[in-house]
């Protein structure tokens, strides 16, 4: 039975309908590529209580992975991060510095994103993207290699291989 997972895109011009995303479609190939199960993502407005929200639905409707794509920059209203952070049990630092390491190799500016990856409380992993298709796949391609373990580890998995 495939992993359920879900795609959250977090911005304000998508969510008024004043720009197209690329990046949750993006998401959404590549998961499904990866043999996870997932619907079209999900678009919200950026802002804490819209990101937690829509993350806490995602779960709530049984994803064990949940990708955000935007609002993980330094802008005013870039508030992934602040909305996924209270519904973390534990955080994967390494992760986020994994993504950010590789995203820099290809765009400078990619230190500045302020993304989270951890697990809930529930055994799920939360993973903050940059909101540009881009980041989408190279941040997809660090996670997906190592999503297996990881999932394998929230259920009691050995420390094997």
């Amino acid at each position: 039975m495939p992993v359920a997972a879900a795609v959250v895109v977090v911005s304000d011009r998508c969510a008024r309908g004043e720009a197209t995303d690329r990046s949750g479609p993006r998401a959404v190939a590549l998961l499904e590529e990866a043999g996870l199960s997932v619907g079209p993502p999900r678009v919200v407005p950026d802002g804490d209580a819209s990101v937690t929200d829509a993350v806490r639905a995602a779960l709530t409707g049984g994803a064990r992975v949940v990708i955000t794509s935007g609002g993980t920059g330094v802008g005013p209203r870039d508030r992934t991060p602040e909305g996924t952070r209270p519904l973390l049990d534990r955080q994967l630092p390494g992760l986020a510095e994994a993504l950010r390491r590789e995203g820099a190799q290809h765009v400078p500016t990619a230190v500045l994103s302020r993304g989270l990856a951890g697990v809930t409380e529930g055994g799920a992993v939360v993973v903050n993207l940059p909101g540009s298709t881009g980041g989408v796949e190279q941040g997809l391609g660090v996670l997906l290699p190592l999503l297996p373990h990881l999932l394998d580890q929230l259920v009691g998995g050995d420390h094997r291989g």
